[in-house]
């Protein structure tokens, strides 16, 4: 297998991954609270009610916010792990927090609450390094008017998504700076197997039109109007439609890839008491209610209702997802993707 040749629209459509971003909530707190710097991929709007819940419960935590795509982060904590700028990590892949586990950049911490978890969303060692918040759960969306008047069948499987017909018409997330495009990406190779995996990929790149940055926005450009197809966030996509965008939402009829969003300590931070404060209430009932708004699996047992517009057929899709494998075969498997379908990047 070779990277295509051809000029493929993938690199029209290249932008770089963005920098981390401070982001600011507006929400002091008591004049002795204690001050954490917290390192985050929660999407902003999402962050934004976590963190109002969170100052509601704990005014005595001042948070400032570093937010950025899921590499971005990563790779921000891997730099950094000899000047531990960081006191928290709130809502990062588990595969990337299992790879800052094995550089010794976590701390391990067995909250108040974590018996009320699924065993699947948490680290396995013990005390765990990193504790799950939700499952961010992989869909196809389809804009319905767009596909009409180009006349498209819905895609209904990974499969599908190969088929001539859509040459140039699909988004999804690049693996590089998204955990979705590699909670994708781990699971086409987990669940078809290492070859066909990236037979697979290789035919799916000819229908790529762009690879974004974030794991939102294919949804977004498919919403939009601007591709009638994308992978992305099935959480993500059932918000749009509930807003009424003209999409369907689509768990594709052979599994459904996932990742947990999770958060843990950053070993060396000076304010760990705070920390493991802050870790109790990211595994608390009331937090579990604050994800459960947009996100339908959640990591407490028992605790998600159902969301609107969110297929109810995804919990029952998902794959007997290896963690540790995607953790520890990352670098290789993104390495692979760069060499094979990064585009370039665009020109002056």
């Amino acid at each position: 297998m070779k990277p295509s040749a051809r000029k493929s629209p993938a690199c029209k459509f290249w932008r770089p991954a963005a920098s981390a971003l401070l982001l600011a909530f507006g929400m002091a707190g008591a004049a002795n609270a204690v001050d954490l710097t917290v390192y985050t991929a929660v999407e902003t709007e999402d962050l934004k009610r976590y963190a109002a819940a969170l100052n509601r419960d704990h005014p005595d935590i001042n948070i400032k916010w570093v937010r950025g795509t899921t590499g971005v982060i990563t790779s921000r904590l891997l730099a950094e792990r000899n000047s531990r700028r960081a006191d928290v990590v709130w809502g990062l892949a588990a595969t990337s927090l299992l790879a800052l586990k094995s550089a010794g950049i976590t701390l391990p911490y067995r909250p108040a609450g974590i018996a009320n978890l699924d065993p699947k969303f948490y680290d396995r060692a013990s005390p765990p390094n990193w504790v799950g918040m939700n499952a961010r759960v992989s869909a196809v969306c389809y804009n319905t008017a767009e596909g009409k008047k180009l006349e498209l069948r819905a895609p209904r499987s990974w499969k599908d998504l190969t088929r001539p017909a859509y040459e140039g018409l699909i988004a999804m997330p690049n693996p590089v700076s998204s955990a979705a495009g590699y909670l994708d990406v781990s699971a086409w190779i987990q669940m078809f197997g290492e070859t066909a995996g990236w037979d697979y990929m290789d035919a799916l790149h000819e229908n790529i039109a762009r690879y974004t940055d974030s794991g939102s926005q294919p949804c977004t450009l498919v919403a939009s109007g601007e591709l009638p197809i994308g992978i992305s966030h099935a959480h993500h996509a059932a918000r749009l439609k509930t807003r009424g965008a003209a999409i369907e939402v689509i768990i594709p009829s052979e599994f459904a890839g996932w990742e947990v969003d999770a958060a843990a300590i950053v070993r060396g931070t000076g304010k760990l008491e705070a920390a493991k404060r802050l870790l109790d209430w990211a595994v608390s009932g009331r937090a579990m209610r604050v994800y459960n708004q947009t996100n339908a699996i959640v990591a407490s047992k028992g605790a998600a209702r159902p969301v609107r517009n969110f297929p109810p057929e995804a919990r029952s899709k998902l794959i007997e997802n290896d963690f540790e494998f995607a953790a520890k075969n990352r670098a290789r498997i993104l390495e692979k993707w760069k060499s094979l379908f990064d585009p370039e990047p665009k020109e002056e």
